[in-house]
């Protein structure tokens, strides 16, 4: 399937999901939402599909929210983030806690959601281009994507609360040492190791594998659906908030935002 903000493709056991919107380095659009659920379900479901692959096209894995779209929804802002926070949240839970082994294949920024989706991989394939940043706080919003049950465990309390409280970048070799990637290769080997990586757990007793991923989570505490729903109640808050609205603004305008708490 392609021609959408997605582009599906099933080689072998393994279904590759495609973020297709290069020209907005990936921001994740509530069509872009609504297509990738609808993907991530038909993978899931088949049976035939025995490892997904989620990656970025273009410069970007996934700039995060469409801030155009938050623009264009006016006084209705805050209803259109809780149906986009919604939608991604059921593909991430359904990503992160399936039986389906899952690799996120990242190349240049994954930025607020698209942190999030990221990180939503078993196995997390960086590009040495690659780059991981909240970007929440720049427009007043909290978080969402599972991004803070992701790094709380990656990471640890302290280092995710830096991340979100300093808005800072993070490369991939930084992210390989924090915990946050499994591992990085060379921006022109990105594609064809992450196929190579697909190939081989799709090749691999899947169903053992189903059974590791759920030995896993429940050993770290399986909240996510949860902290999911937390994160969205949070977001769509936040959206409402004046900081919110000022911090979108100052975005497009590029120019520091100026908070004032309300």
């Amino acid at each position: 399937m392609s021609g959408g903000p997605i582009d599906v493709t099933r080689t072998g056991g393994v279904a590759t999901i495609t973020l297709a919107r290069p020209e907005a380095l990936g921001a994740l659009s509530m069509d872009l939402a609504r297509a990738l659920l609808a993907a991530v379900d038909a993978a899931v479901d088949d049976d035939a599909v025995r490892c997904v692959v989620i990656a970025g096209s273009g410069r970007a894995f996934s700039a995060g929210g469409d801030i155009h779209e938050f623009t264009a929804a006016g006084d209705r802002v805050a209803a259109h983030i809780e149906e986009l926070a919604s939608t991604m949240h059921r593909a991430i839970e359904r990503l992160a806690g399936g039986d389906k082994p899952v690799v996120t294949a990242v190349n240049g920024v994954a930025a607020g959601g698209g942190l999030g989706l990221a990180l939503a991989g078993d196995l997390v394939l960086a590009a040495e281009s690659a780059r991981f940043v909240m970007a929440y706080r720049r427009i007043a919003a909290a978080p969402d994507n599972g991004s803070t049950y992701f790094l709380a465990r990656l990471v640890g309390l302290r280092r995710a609360m830096e991340l979100y409280l300093t808005d800072r970048a993070l490369g991939a070799q930084e992210a390989l040492a924090w915990g946050l990637v499994t591992r990085v290769v060379p921006d022109a080997d990105l594609a064809r190791i992450t196929a190579e990586v697909a190939r081989d757990l799709a090749a691999g007793p899947t169903r053992a594998i189903g059974m590791a991923k759920r030995l896993f989570r429940e050993a770290s505490g399986d909240l996510l659906r949860s902290q999911l729903a937390s994160e969205a109640r949070a977001i769509t808050e936040s959206s409402g908030t004046e900081d919110f609205r000022e911090g979108i603004a100052a975005f497009l305008a590029k120019r520091g935002p100026s908070f004032r708490g309300r």
